[in-house]
């Protein structure tokens, strides 16, 4: 059975009935004390991190998981969903797996979805994504010395805050994790 002596980043491992990845681990040895390993982990289902310490070589529950690349196709009220890239395969993702940064992804939009078997267990999506504004009021002159904003509708139908000198049909750059702009793509 696998031990601590296997960690390594990226590893996922079963404790406590949830699935956690290893994000960083640190073996230590405090002198005349017990030697134990210091590890980081993420909870794959929720996103916490949290830093726990395990025993030096305590067994532990080792899962394979695959990720696999899928192309979102659409969202359909109940679920996204995707298609394998490679055999064209559609299956239908739960919004719980997908999260808030859903709201910003488009028509073919490629996502890589974490699979354990056949369960579906989390997806990752892109960390910024370029999406064209099809909705916002005007800019008025002499407001931009305050660094304001407005609210846009981009095409994937959510709202972000963007600065006043954009304008509808131009093409911008969002975090998916924040859902804040962050810049303006260059049209050549």
């Amino acid at each position: 059975m696998p031990s601590t002596s296997d960690f390594r980043n990226g590893l996922t491992i079963k404790m406590d009935g949830d699935l956690w990845t290893i994000v960083e681990f640190q073996h230590v040895n405090p002198g005349n004390w017990r030697a134990f390993v210091r590890a980081k982990l993420k909870n794959l289902k929720s996103g916490k991190v949290i830093e726990t310490r395990f025993r030096a070589g305590e067994s532990i529950e080792t899962v394979r998981i695959d990720r696999k690349q899928y192309q979102f196709l659409y969202h359909d009220g109940s679920g996204y969903i995707c298609m394998d890239s490679e055999t064209y395969d559609q299956i239908t993702v739960d919004e719980k797996h997908v999260g808030d940064g859903g709201k910003f992804l488009k028509d073919s939009e490629n996502i890589e979805i974490i699979f354990n078997g056949n369960e579906v267990i989390g997806v990752e999506l892109p960390i910024t994504v370029e999406l064209k504004i099809v909705e916002t009021g005007p800019g008025i002159k002499g407001d931009t010395a305050t660094g304001g904003t407005k609210p846009a509708k981009v095409e994937s139908g959510a709202i972000v805050n963007v600065p006043l000198f954009l304008n509808e049909g131009d093409t911008i750059k969002v975090d998916t994790r924040t859902g804040q702009y962050l810049e303006r793509v260059k049209t050549s």
